[in-house]
Order: structure tokens, then sequence, then C-alpha cells
């Protein structure tokens, strides 16, 4: 009986398929090689675009800095202009003040008061002129130097 139990066991159709299985399918050493080429390459990869992107953010961060120092004098260049042209507007409204107490008359007053309204309108727009042209210009140095250092770190990083 153990002969033929034997003989059973050797001529099995179930140990035939698992045998074909075994035959069909890789050995798991030889997958997990396999696998582990393309995860390591992956991981490679995944290296190299890491350090890709921290070295154009960290070149952003220095662009950054820098427009906000430029940016940081303008506004400071603007905040003085306006002060300047405060102090030139009040100086010249002491001055109106003070001629109009000298005046004798109503037509001297009239007079005075044309006078200050034609001064302060050229004033004014010289002043809006000004300003203006400043603010174009932080507005520019600020703005310039990301845009096409952007640009440019972008397309170092790709």
């Amino acid at each position: 009986m153990n002969e033929s139990n034997v003989k059973v066991e050797m001529n099995d159709p179930l140990s035939n398929t698992k045998t074909e299985k075994q035959a069909l399918n890789p050995p798991f050493f030889a997958m997990s090689t396999l696998f582990g080429g393309i995860a390591e390459q992956n991981v490679v990869r995944a290296r190299e675009n890491y350090e890709k992107m921290k070295a154009a953010s960290d070149e952003m961060v220095d662009i950054f800095r820098e427009a906000y120092s430029t940016h940081a004098k303008g506004a400071a260049d603007y905040g003085t202009k306006i002060i300047e042209i405060s102090g030139a507007n009040a100086n010249s409204a002491f001055d109106f003040l003070t001629n109009l107490v000298a005046t004798k008359s109503l037509s001297e007053v009239v007079n005075l008061s044309a006078a200050q309204s034609r001064k302060y309108v050229e004033a004014t727009s010289t002043q809006n002129r000004e300003l203006l042209e400043l603010a174009q210009k932080v507005a520019s140095e600020t703005a310039e130097p990301i845009k096409t250092s952007f640009t440019r770190v972008l397309q170092k990083a790709s």
C-alpha cells in the first residue's frame, strides 16, 4: 500500500499542475530584483527632481529677498517724496495766509487768491507727475527682476 500511495502521489494531477504553475511564474527573488531595480530608478529620479526643485526654490527665495529690498527702498523714497510735498504745500499755505492777512482791500484779496489758485494747480500737477513717475519706477524695478529671474529659474528646473 505504501508503494501505491507513493505512485499515486507522483502521478497526482494536482502535483503536476503545481509544477506547471511554478514553471510559468518566475521565482520570487527574480520579481523582487526586477521591482527593486524599478523602485531604485524611481528613487534616483525623485532625488534628482528634488535637488532641482530645491535649487530653484533657494534661488527664488534670493530673488524675492532682493526684490523686497528694492521695493522697500522704493517705498521709502515714495514716502520721503510725500513728506517733501506735504511740507512744500504747508509752506505755500502759510505764505498765502500771511499775505492774505497783510491785504488792505478786497481787490488785493481776489488777486492774491487767484494767484494762489494758479500756483496750487501747477504745483499739484507737478507733484502728481513726480509721484506717478516714482511709483512706476518702483514697480518696474521690483517686478522686472522677478519676472526675468522666475522664467530663468523655471527653465533651469525643468
